[in-house]
């Protein structure tokens, strides 16, 4: 196999353009094999690789830098780079799905939020001006959708302004992000993929014209100069060249020799320029050429030849909500949805199908949307944007300035909260009920089980002067934990018999570790402590019934799946000082640090945020103060 003989980029200047085509071939057969075990970012992958091939063959990483957007589209990158291990892709200790420095130097950023690599592709190409480093050469690929977002605009009206800083920058255009593209900029893609370029029809005319006598080259002049009239007639690329970009295409992206050529010129070019490449998501595999939702954008185990899951998948978080979207849309004409170029991985796709006038898709383009649903509340419908926890972040001014301080009405639902596990670092929703304990007025739920997202989706939409949040798990649904009776807003989930007049503990459960705090509550009860289990439901703001309920016990233990820095156990100990409850308080999160990549429980075991670790410290902290430990003896210096 050609494949196993590519050790590193400069392995692919020996290979003809037969063995290239053959290449490719081979790296879809493996792709395909590999990522059907493990689960991953198929389709994305299958449509850039002769786009990667001739990358790699034009520049010279890591000299060079070569940068992609989003960093899902890098698996041919990986294989190109020396790592052609994929059978622990995504796993503890295996390949991130995503550009990881720790794993190549031909990795410069980990970018797995969409629409930052023309930010740094113009501090790369200033650092080269800065530096006097003539030889080095930046290429940036962006598609996928990523070409949606405003990061990407800003990044390139400052590109544009450099007219003589080189810099290549590379659209994968596949018509698509998760689903079609939608938007003014994908039209005007279309428009570029179905118009002849312009770049023949004036190399076919100046041949013609040099030809002709005496008045050939005259007329050929003139007709260049007037060429931005002449290019909107033949290709409508002037939106790039308005902006001052040197426009090279549209170039079939799967023509390994069309795009060499084509990044060549781009590469000698002294300034920046844009190459325009036509791909196919999903391109040699027909189950996802024939999957119309997203071409196989992201898979989980399948079978190789059908493309079928290899387990059926039982109910998720993100398909209760979906269900219950529906049956509100069919309650109340008011309510619409809202989403990021993420229809159906955060659930909105059924509610699209029911109700196909109420649903906006922004691109990846999340500080509009929160915008824009500030103006619809203020226009006197009520928007349910759904987006991943993590992705919120890029929001939050939105959150803030637009929708908090003008009282509007907006209810953000974020899947995937907490510790998600194999996408890594960047897409851990742990941030979440940090940054927005911040937000004056601001409402915001952790459903513990599907019963109550049911009910606290139903309990936001209410809501019509103030921003609220549901927030939930990724993944499958755990059973029903039922209360066992109800103080103020919180649900009790688990209370000490009645002869206890003070118990020990309070745990203060948020979400869906309700399950694990019962647990705790199990192995502290086999150590003689007594525990009352609560779920505030509503974690911002803290309940006025929490203070009194917290002073009758001995110790309060928030549990939450977020990060400790600002979190709900903050929140709470804020809450018990302003109400002068002196009761110890220990809380238990996500430590703030960037997590790798690995399954969820592996994650959680790894930070001590399990049944048994918990109940170890509580167990330890009760102890202290029943006076059975002494205190520990002070460090000594040798």
């Amino acid at each position: 196999m050609l494949l196993t003989r590519i050790k590193g980029p400069r392995d692919l200047d020996r290979l003809s353009q037969e063995e290239l085509v053959q290449l490719a071939a081979e790296i879809r057969s493996f792709l395909v094999d590999a990522v059907s075990k493990t689960g991953g970012h198929l389709g994305p992958n299958l449509g850039v690789v002769e786009l990667t091939i001739a990358l790699h063959r034009v520049f010279e990483s890591p000299k060079d830098k070569v940068l992609f957007d989003t960093g899902h589209q890098a698996y041919v990158h990986k294989l190109l780079t020396g790592r052609q291990d994929f059978a622990g892709l995504r796993t503890k200790n295996g390949l991130s799905g995503y550009p990881s420095r720790a794993e190549s130097e031909h990795d410069v950023i980990e970018n797995s939020h969409a629409s930052t690599v023309l930010g740094w592709a113009d501090g790369l190409a200033k650092a080269n001006e800065v530096l006097g480093r003539e030889d080095h050469h930046v290429a940036a690929v962006i598609g996928d959708g990523a070409l949606t977002g405003g990061m990407a605009w800003e990044a390139l009206n400052n590109i544009a302004a450099a007219k003589d800083r080189p810099l290549v920058i590379v659209v994968n255009d596949n018509e698509r992000s998760y689903g079609p593209t939608i938007g003014g900029l994908a039209n005007h893609l279309a428009t570029l993929r179905t118009t002849d370029g312009y770049e023949r029809f004036l190399a076919r005319g100046k041949e013609l014209l040099e030809r002709t006598p005496v008045v050939g080259k005259p007329l050929f002049e003139t007709l260049h100069g007037a060429k931005k009239g002449l290019k909107d007639f033949i290709a409508p690329q002037g939106m790039f060249e308005d902006l001052g970009l040197k426009y090279i295409g549209p170039i079939d992206g799967h023509d390994i020799e069309a795009l060499e050529s084509a990044l060549q010129r781009a590469k000698r070019f002294s300034g920046p320029v844009i190459v325009h490449c036509l791909t196919q998501k999903g391109r040699g595999y027909t189950p996802a050429l024939e999957h119309e939702a997203d071409r196989f954008h992201a898979v989980g185990v399948i079978h190789p030849d059908t493309g079928l899951p290899v387990k059926t998948a039982a109910a998720s978080w993100t398909s209760v909500f979906a269900d219950e979207m529906v049956k509100i849309g069919h309650e109340r004409e008011d309510v619409v949805g809202i989403t990021a170029a993420m229809l159906h991985p955060v659930g909105l796709n059924k509610f699209a199908e029911a109700f196909p006038d109420r649903i906006y898709d922004v691109g990846i383009a999340e500080q509009h949307g929160a915008t824009s649903a500030a103006g619809l509340a203020t226009g006197g419908v009520h928007p349910v944007f759904a987006v991943y926890a993590t992705f919120l972040n890029r929001a939050f001014d939105q959150v803030l300035m637009d929708v908090a301080l003008h009282k509007c009405g907006v209810t953000f639902v974020l899947d995937r909260a907490g510790v998600t596990g194999d996408d890594g670092a960047s897409h851990n929703g742990m941030w979440d009920m940090s940054i927005l304990q911040v937000v004056p007025g601001l409402r915001l739920a952790a459903p513990r089980d599907a019963e109550q997202l049911r009910a606290q989706l139903r309990e936001a939409v209410e809501v019509k002067d103030a921003p609220t949040v549901v927030r939930f798990s990724k993944g499958v649904v755990g059973p029903a934990v039922p209360a066992v009776g109800r103080i103020g807003g919180m649900d009790l989930l688990r209370t000490p018999g009645p002869e206890v007049t003070r118990p020990d503990v309070l745990l203060v459960s948020v979400g869906a570790l309700a399950p694990m705090c019962l647990e705790i509550a199990d192995l502290l009860d086999k150590q003689g402590i007594s525990t009352t289990v609560v779920d505030p439901r509503w974690v911002k703001p803290v309940d006025e019934a929490l203070a009194p309920l917290a002073d009758r016990h001995r110790v309060v233990v928030t549990v939450e799946d977020n990060g400790r820095a600002g979190g709900v156990g903050s929140a709470v100990s804020q809450a018990l000082r302003d109400a002068g409850v002196d009761v110890p308080l220990r809380d238990f999160g996500i430590p703030q640090r960037f997590l790798d990549h690995a399954l969820r429980k592996e994650i959680l075991a790894e930070i001590g945020l399990t049944a048994p670790d918990i109940a170890r410290q509580v167990t330890g902290l009760v102890a202290k103060l029943d006076g059975r430990y002494d205190s520990e003896p002070a460090a000594t210096v040798d």
